[in-house]
C-alpha cells in the first residue's frame, strides 16, 4: 500500500471512530468546485450524492457522507468506455444533472447523455462500483428523477418543457406507462430538474426554473395523487437569490436542489449555486451548498427560514463526522491514478503511467484548443484564492513539442504556463487562447529541460511564475480572471488546473515526467 492510501485509510479509521460531536453550524460550499447538479439520498445513517460531469471523464462522482457537511469521493458512476460515450462532443455536451436513488438495496443512478441516446439509468448494490452498463430510456428531456413506491418504479424529467410522468422497468428500462405532463412551473424558463417526494400524505414535486444562471431559483408544487392535479406552493420560489434580499450576496445562481430526511427527522436540500468574483463573474464552476428544511403549518418546506443559502451557516446540524480530504502534495507514488482526476472526453488511457514516483504524460498532437481529448489530466480549482504547483521534465523532445500546467476553462479559454523545446534549447513560456486570440505572452530560456510551474489565483488575477531549482521563483506575468469566467464563455463547467503534453509532429517521441502537484486554498 502506498502511502497516500496509508494516510487515507487512517484518516478514515479516525473519522469513523472519533467524532468531533459538532452539531452546529458549517461552511457553504460543502462541496467546492465545480461539482454542479448536486443529487442526495440515504441509506440508513450515511448519505451518498452525485454531481454532472458533461464531457470529463470519468462520469458522475460519488460521495458518501455521515453528516451532510464533510464528504469524501468513493468513486465514479461512469469509468468504462461502454458507459460514457462522449468523443468530440462540444464543451457543454455530454453528461447532465444525475439522480441518485436506493431502493430495495440497489442504488440508481439516472441521468442524460446528451452527446448520446438522451436519458439512462445504472445501478449496482455497491456505491463504490461498478455500476451496470447503460439501460437507455424512452422518456426524453433532462434531468431524469426517480420515484420508488409499492413495488413501482416512477420516472420524471422535462420533454417540451414540462414535467413528464412515467413508469418503468428500472432493470430493462422498458416504459410501462404513457409520458403524461403532471406541472409546467410557475412560468419560469427552462422547468427541470424536477423529483418526487412524499410528506404527510402529499407528493411534492419539486423543481428548477429560471436556468442556471443569476436567475436561478427553486419551486414545489404538491398533490394528494402522484398524477396531479399539483397546487402550487403560494410562497415560491423556495429558494433563490434573484430579489432584492440577495443582489448583494457572494452566493449566485441558487437553484437545482434535492431534498433528503436525515436519520434523525430533519430535512435538509443540496443544490447548485455559484461564488463570484472579479465583479459579477464566476469561474469555480457550479458548486455543492446544503441548507436546512423545515415545514410549516401549510405543509410546505421552507428552505433556511428565508429562502436563501449563505458562506456561514449558523444552524443546528448533524452529528458533525469528518472525512479524509484529499493531501496538499500529490506524488504519484501509488500504482492507480486518483479518482479525483479528470480528463477530457474519451481518453488514450495508455498515455497516462505511473512510474518510480512520477506521471508519466505521453504527449499527442491533439491540442487543448481542440474539441477532442489531448494529453490532459486535471483537478478542479476549489478556492478562489490558491496557490498550484508542479515540477516536471521534457525528454527527447522535438522542436515545438510542449508540456506544463493550464488553468483550463474550455477550448477556446485557457492560460498556459509550460516548457516548450525550441531550436536552442528549453523555454519557460506563458500563453493564452481566448477565442480566437492566442499569444505567447513571456517566454524565457532554461539551463535544462526541467521547471517548477506555478500559478496563484485570486478575485481578479492568474499570477504565473517558474523556478529552475524549485524555490526560487521568478514572476512570468498575470492574467484577468474574468476571461475564463462563465459570464464571458458560457457553458456549464469550472476552471481545473490541469498537467498536459503535446507535440509538434507525429515523429516526436517525447514525455513529460510530472514529479508531484501541489495545491493549497487560502
Amino acid at each position: 500500500m502506498n502511502i497516500r492510501a496509508i494516510l487515507l485509510t487512517a484518516a478514515m479509521l479516525v473519522a469513523t471512530t472519533v467524532s468531533a460531536q459538532q452539531t452546529h453550524g458549517y461552511s457553504n460550499p460543502v462541496i467546492k468546485g465545480f461539482y454542479p447538479d448536486p443529487s442526495v439520498c440515504r441509506v440508513g445513517e450515511d448519505y451518498y450524492l452525485v454531481n454532472s460531469s458533461f464531457v470529463y471523464w470519468p462520469g458522475v462522482p460519488i460521495f458518501h457522507s455521515r453528516d451532510l457537511i464533510h464528504w469524501q469521493q468513493i468513486g465514479n458512476c461512469l469509468d468504462r468506455p461502454s458507459q460514457l460515450k462522449v468523443a468530440e462532443q462540444p464543451h457543454w455536451g455530454g453528461i447532465y444533472a444525475p439522480t441518485i436513488r436506493h431502493h430495495d438495496g440497489i442504488f440508481y443512478m439516472i441521468t442524460t447523455n446528451t452527446s448520446d441516446r438522451g436519458n439512462f439509468l445504472v445501478y449496482t448494490d455497491d456505491p463504490r462500483g461498478p455500476w451496470s452498463d447503460p439501460v437507455w430510456l424512452k422518456q426524453g428531456g433532462i434531468d431524469p428523477s426517480l420515484y420508488f413506491e409499492d413495488g413501482v418504479c416512477y420516472m420524471v424529467s422535462n420533454p417540451e418543457d414540462g414535467i413528464s410522468l412515467c413508469t418503468i422497468d428500472p432493470k430493462t428500462g422498458e416504459q410501462l406507462t404513457p409520458s403524461r405532463v403532471i406541472w409546467r412551473g410557475t412560468g419560469g424558463r427552462y422547468p427541470e430538474a424536477p423529483h418526487i417526494y412524499k410528506h404527510n400524505g402529499w407528493y411534492y414535486l419539486l423543481i428548477s426554473e429560471g436556468g442556471t444562471e443569476f436567475g436561478h431559483s427553486v419551486t414545489i408544487a404538491r398533490s394528494r395523487s402522484i398524477d396531479g392535479e399539483y397546487e402550487v406552493n403560494p410562497d415560491n420560489p423556495i429558494l433563490t437569490h434573484f430579489k432584492q434580499a440577495g443582489q448583494n450576496s457572494p452566493i449566485q445562481g441558487v437553484g437545482h436542489a434535492d431534498f433528503v430526511e436525515a436519520h434523525d427527522g430533519s430535512w435538509w436540500l443540496v443544490c447548485l449555486a455559484f461564488r463570484i468574483q472579479g465583479g459579477q463573474h464566476h469561474l469555480l464552476g457550479r458548486e455543492t451548498f446544503l441548507a436546512p428544511v423545515e415545514w410549516n403549518d401549510e405543509g410546505w418546506p421552507v428552505v433556511n427560514k428565508v429562502g436563501m443559502v449563505s458562506l456561514e451557516m449558523d444552524v443546528p446540524t448533524l452529528t458533525q463526522v469528518e472525512m479524509p480530504q484529499l493531501p496538499e502534495i500529490e506524488e504519484f507514488n501509488g500504482t492507480e491514478i486518483g479518482m479525483e482526476w479528470l480528463r477530457l472526453r474519451e481518453p488514450q488511457f495508455e498515455n497516462y503511467r505511473l512510474s518510480g514516483g512520477r506521471l508519466i504524460l505521453t504527449p499527442t498532437e491533439t491540442t487543448l484548443d481542440e474539441q477532442a481529448s489531448p494529453t490532459f489530466i486535471a483537478r478542479r480549482q476549489q478556492d478562489i484564492f490558491f496557490e498550484a504547483t508542479t515540477a516536471l521534465s521534457l525528454f527527447d523532445a522535438s522542436q515545438g513539442d510542449r508540456a506544463g500546467l493550464s488553468v483550463y476553462m474550455d477550448p477556446g479559454a485557457h492560460y498556459d504556463l509550460y516548457i516548450e523545446r525550441g531550436a536552442k534549447g528549453c523555454y519557460v513560456v506563458l500563453s493564452y487562447r481566448l477565442g480566437k486570440l492566442e499569444h505567447k505572452a513571456r517566454m524565457v530560456k532554461l539551463k535544462k529541460n526541467r521547471a517548477t510551474l506555478r500559478v496563484e489565483g485570486s478575485d481578479y488575477m492568474y499570477s504565473f511564475s517558474y523556478s529552475e531549482n524549485g524555490k526560487d521563483f521568478m514572476p512570468l506575468g498575470s492574467m484577468d480572471t474574468k476571461y475564463l469566467s462563465s459570464e464571458t464563455n458560457g457553458g456549464f463547467t469550472g476552471v481545473v488546473l490541469g498537467l498536459y503534453a503535446t507535440k509538434y509532429s507525429a515523429a516526436s517521441r517525447a514525455t513529460a515526467e510530472v514529479e508531484y502537484f501541489e495545491y493549497k486554498g487560502r
